[in-house]
């Protein structure tokens, strides 16, 4: 019996052998390493989407706005719904809301500032320290809640997107504690607006409301129609952290509810990242409003490679700077400007490079991109390709794999195109990459300059020497080194010209949310009728009617011999290029005293006028910028040595001119040059900082000359203000146009001399007088004028900012309020530095030794 189970067993055994090993050749055999290494052929490795799917499920895959730590979801509202780009699936439905739902979230951020505001610094960063864990704890969560928003790859949102994110709040929740230190001397701005984009949808959200939550203010934000999830999950768990209600509050909505934020009276600070045509539409429905603004809008960055570059790295570098994220990064690297020399091969390596790369669901860990944002970003990118390919230009397009299906695009790179092509100047936002090549380093520096943006740019090279005069060259908000898009909480993003103003990060970033302690919100009356168009007419002197008893009286004559002679008439010119220049237009203009005298006569400034101060101070900016900041520092001194030898006649003519006392017309002269040597001192002493980021290497933060600066001065304290406002913009190796007291210009016109004995470059200062309204619309008009400070009325600054939002111009105005030009805190400090400078981070890496 055992003998014959025994051969039953085996003969089970050997069929079931059977069985699986004809199972087993049925099966599809293994690749061995060797194939793998040869077709480079990957199996899929999902990230499992379950936890985001409970967390939708949990709230029934519908959303409201979380307004004052609860989530409401008010009816009669209209509906949108999130879908994943790679495969259309819906995430979720989400609320449009409006004009109410804007009050209601406003009225709540309003109310929880009194407290948050007065709250303790160290209890502001303990609450910004429990919110960092607890998004640290739930990363996995929101890194998949991003990728299935978004479309980009887990990869990016798991390794990079988050860990920023986490960075930020703990570097926040630092500043917040040392914030009564630190920030001696500013205070809260108050209620912020911040609207966000879809390509890095909780990243940049993080970037405003850290620094916003540091110094003490309240945040209403709007994110992105496209991707609004990861914004409602952090306001979640930022409750669930302890965040107090109200301080931090989400609303969804179209583009005129985020309008609708940004004009709200309640509002004081509108914090932007986007376009640069809905930044334009912002700066315009802002203006006058006496709201603070910042803008990080789009860029065109060079990624410049020199021969002496590593290829390999930069063919790497070329896959971070514009195939990351889709292309769809402000500061994606799409214009590769490479040596002639080494032109050729370096495409070569690029094409292999990019047949390699996978494009696929975002949620599979083994591809290098994702999809794009949705079909209409898809096919604006591809509609641009295609006019670039009518245009003449080679267009190659290759990948390893890519679906048939979601919303994908190849990357791309565009060969044999101009520098005038529309494809080179304007920004496409996917991933697409065009080549212009170079001979020279000046000639690199030229193309690279050659954009109306200037948010990022790499340089690739092995010559540190090199890599860092060329850094220093172009003009962006941030400068790599062998690398591209590197980002780190310590080191301020921002841009300059129509990449916007503002920064995100680091100490720099915490002046977008705060305003000097003296100042309180200006809230100027509403212009209703103003009109734009008619700002700044100005209608030419005529000869006085002597008929007219409310007319001057001409003071023209003078004692000669005891007797009443007609004096020898003055006319002040104006000062451009370091010399006397009369004005095109042959009008002068009469200076009246309060007894209702004429005293003195200046030109009376022009249209060309500006043209022609605007085209000198261009001229003078390369060498005063480039010269050491000690002998700026010694021009200025010498500036206030030759002021005080003049001292009794500029007082003399001062109370003559305005009416004051002898006393305090000397003592404007004496505060003008205690204050000429303040910012003399400061010449040499806020270059910039080393920032601790965390690259492996430095990161040198350099405050860099804004550029050629438009003022307007007020009336009140005609040489004082002309002083407080002209020197910080030249110590820190800006030129400029000026506008002196319109009333009072003689103060201004008396340093015509002063300058020319004080070693001052011809075209560094250059003055133009006349009516202040008249010349500053031709100021911020020009488009060769990189910002404009006015200091006189409502009407101006409404104007001056609704005009500066055609090419983007840093402002600063006074909204028709006056200062105390003789007050410290008003008429110096680190406000007007602020305004003078450009922060710049330039990454450089390191790593001969310890690195490898």
């Amino acid at each position: 019996m055992a003998s014959t189970a025994a051969s039953v067993v085996q003969t089970v055994t050997s069929k079931t052998e059977e069985n699986n090993t004809t199972k087993e050749s049925l099966k599809p055999s293994k690749p061995t390493v060797s194939q793998i290494f040869k077709t480079l052929e990957y199996g899929p490795a999902p990230e499992s989407p379950d936890v985001a799917y409970a967390w939708l499920d949990d709230h029934h895959r519908s959303f409201g706005h979380f307004i004052d730590g609860k989530w409401l979801n008010p009816e009669d509202r209209k509906r949108y719904d999130s879908r994943c780009p790679a495969t259309g699936e819906k995430l979720a439905s989400t609320v449009q809301g409006n004009q109410e739902d804007v009050e209601v979230a406003v009225s709540a951020a309003r109310k929880a500032f009194v407290k948050w505001s007065a709250l303790p610094a160290h209890v502001r960063a303990r609450h910004l320290y429990s919110v960092a864990r607890h998004v640290q704890k739930h990363m996995r969560l929101f890194a998949v809640i991003e990728s299935l928003d978004n479309g980009k790859p887990i990869r990016e949102t798991r390794d990079c997107d988050i860990p920023i994110v986490i960075r930020h709040i703990y570097h926040h929740a630092g500043w917040a504690q040392l914030a009564d230190t630190e920030m001696r001397g500013w205070k809260p701005v108050g209620v912020v607006g911040a609207i966000t984009p879809w390509n890095f949808p909780l990243m940049l959200l993080i970037w405003k409301v850290c620094p916003a939550l540091a110094m003490g203010n309240t945040v209403v934000l709007k994110p992105a129609t496209y991707t609004r999830l990861s914004a409602l999950l952090l306001a979640e768990v930022c409750a669930e952290a302890g965040l107090p209600p109200g301080v931090f509050n989400v609303v969804t909505g179209n583009g005129a509810f985020g309008h609708n934020l940004a004009t709200h009276p309640d509002v004081d600070k509108v914090g932007f990242t986007g376009s640069t045509e809905v930044g334009r539409i912002l700066r315009q429905a802002t203006a006058g409003s006496g709201k603070k603004i910042s803008l990080e809008l789009g860029g065109k960055s060079p990624f410049v490679v020199f021969d002496s570059a590593d290829l390999d790295s930069a063919v790497e570098g070329v896959v971070d700077a514009i195939y990351f994220n889709q292309g769809q990064v402000c500061s994606a690297g799409s214009r590769l400007i490479v040596q002639e020399s080494c032109a050729e091969l370096l495409i070569k390596k690029i094409k292999e490079r990019m047949t390699h790369l996978r494009l696929g669901d975002s949620l599979d860990k083994a591809i290098d991109m994702g999809a794009i944002v949705d079909p209409s970003q898809r096919k604006s990118v591809d509609m641009m390709v295609q006019e670039a390919k009518a245009d003449g230009a080679h267009v190659y397009q290759a990948c390893a794999c890519m679906p048939s299906t979601g919303c994908y695009y190849p990357p791309t790179l565009i060969t044999n195109v101009q520098t005038v092509s529309k494809i080179v100047q304007e920004e496409v936002f996917g991933p697409v990459l065009v080549v212009l090549t170079f001979r020279t380093p000046k000639e690199a520096i030229a193309l690279s300059n050659n954009t109306v943006f200037g948010l990022g740019a790499s340089v690739w090279t092995e010559n540190l020497s090199l890599a860092l005069e060329v850094a220093l060259s172009i003009r962006a908000g941030s400068v790599w080194v062998n690398g591209h898009n590197l980002f780190d909480a310590a080191a301020g993003f921002g841009g300059m010209r129509e990449s916007g103003f503002g920064r995100d990060g680091g100490k720099e970033g915490l002046y977008e949310y705060s305003v000097p302690a003296w100042l309180t919100r200006p809230r100027p009356v509403a212009l209703k009728d103003f009109d734009a168009k008619a700002f700044g007419k100005n209608v030419a002197p005529r000869p006085l009617n002597p008929s007219n008893s409310e007319s001057h009286v001409y003071n023209n004559t003078t004692k000669l011999n005891g007797q009443d002679v007609p004096s020898i008439d003055r006319t002040c010119k104006m000062y451009i290029g370091g010399a006397q220049k009369r004005p095109d237009a042959p009008y002068a203009r009469a200076v009246v005293n309060p007894d209702n005298k004429t005293i003195g006569q200046v030109g009376e400034g022009s249209r060309k006028d500006i043209r022609d101060a605007v085209e000198a101070a261009h001229k003078a900016f390369p060498g005063w910028g480039k010269r050491a900041a000690h002998n700026r520092a010694q021009i200025v001194y010498f500036v206030a040595e030759n002021l005080e030898l003049r001292r009794e006649e500029v007082a003399s003519r001062m109370s003559e001119m305005t009416g004051k006392s002898l006393e305090d017309s000397k003592l404007e002269v004496d505060l003008s040059i205690q204050r000429l040597f303040y910012w003399g001192a400061y010449a040499d002493k806020y270059g910039g900082t080393v920032q601790e980021t965390n690259l492996y290497g430095a990161t040198v933060k350099v405050h860099e000359p804004v550029g050629v600066i438009g003022i307007a001065c007020p009336d009140n304290w005609p040489l004082l203000g002309f002083v407080s406002l002209f020197a910080p913009a030249v110590i820190r190796g800006n030129t400029i146009v000026i506008v002196p007291s319109e009333k009072y210009p003689l103060s201004a016109v008396d340093l015509y001399q002063v300058f020319d004995t004080s070693d001052l470059p011809g075209g560094v200062v250059n003055i133009v007088t006349g009516s202040r309204d008249h010349l500053t619309k031709y100021l911020v008009d020009h488009q060769d004028v990189e910002a404009f400070w006015y200091f006189g009325s409502n009407e101006g600054s409404r104007y001056v900012e609704h005009a500066s939002a055609v090419n983007i111009k840093r402002t600063w105005v006074n909204y028709g309020f006056e200062r105390d030009w003789a007050d410290p805190a008003q008429g110096q400090g680190e406000e007007f530095l602020y305004h003078a400078v450009e922060c710049k981070n330039i990454w450089m890496p390191m790593g001969e030794i310890f690195a490898n």
